[in-house]
């Protein structure tokens, strides 16, 4: 069985999710092709990426932590989807935070057996990738110096939407930067600025 990712488990406001045009079902799921997002109510202060959810891997990694991400084991969900007012599609990648690129990374490749694809360099950054299942979940894990000793965390994520441009005249100019090219050669980017309230750094791109 491959490993995939299917969900993100997000601590923060389903009515600020619902804001900008994505379908939040009862259950605080965000359905999405490939890895959805599922939304929990805390407290204010305990907002963003609280864990994954990973089918097809050892199920004796349910409620343990890989390098710092809090990790549940479930069975695959199979397709689900919904049509987002958004024009969401899918996650494009999930951002993990960490002081030792090598050490997350390896922690991540021995719970998934999903190897380091590529490694990026600019300046003090380095950047690793790994694709969680065929097609499935991009994880960018992000070295700065910056960061304090200790386990990773997750970061931010982005989503990819069928029309960039619609979805920031939905959202509305003065809650999401202006569209910009992408490092992904041919893909635009956005980011939705923290005052619409959804706990965590969120940049809408072109597929």
């Amino acid at each position: 069985m491959t490993a995939l990712v299917e969900w993100l488990t997000i601590s923060g406001d389903a009515e600020a999710w619902r804001s900008i045009g994505l379908v939040v079902a009862d259950d605080g799921l965000i359905p999405l092709h490939g890895t959805s997002l599922r939304i929990i109510e805390t407290a204010p202060e305990r907002t963003g990426i609280r864990g994954w959810a990973l089918s097809g891997v050892d199920t004796g990694l349910d409620g343990t932590v890989i390098d710092g991400l809090d990790t549940r084991v479930v069975e695959p969900m199979g397709p689900t989807f919904a049509q987002h007012d958004l024009g969401a599609s899918g996650l494009d990648h999930v951002v993990v935070m960490t002081n030792d690129l090598e050490r997350t990374s390896t922690a991540i490749a021995n719970a998934t057996d999903c190897e380091l694809k590529r490694v990026r360099e600019v300046g003090t950054m380095k950047q690793g990738f790994h694709r969680i299942g065929r097609g499935g979940l991009i994880v960018e894990i992000v070295e700065r110096p910056e960061v304090p000793d200790g386990p990773a965390r997750f970061w931010g994520v982005v989503v990819n939407v069928e029309d960039l441009d619609a979805a920031c005249e939905r959202i509305g100019t003065d809650l999401i930067s202006e569209p910009k090219d992408a490092v992904q050669p041919g893909r635009r980017i956005a980011t939705v600025r923290d005052d619409v309230g959804l706990g965590l750094p969120v940049a809408l791109m072109t597929p």
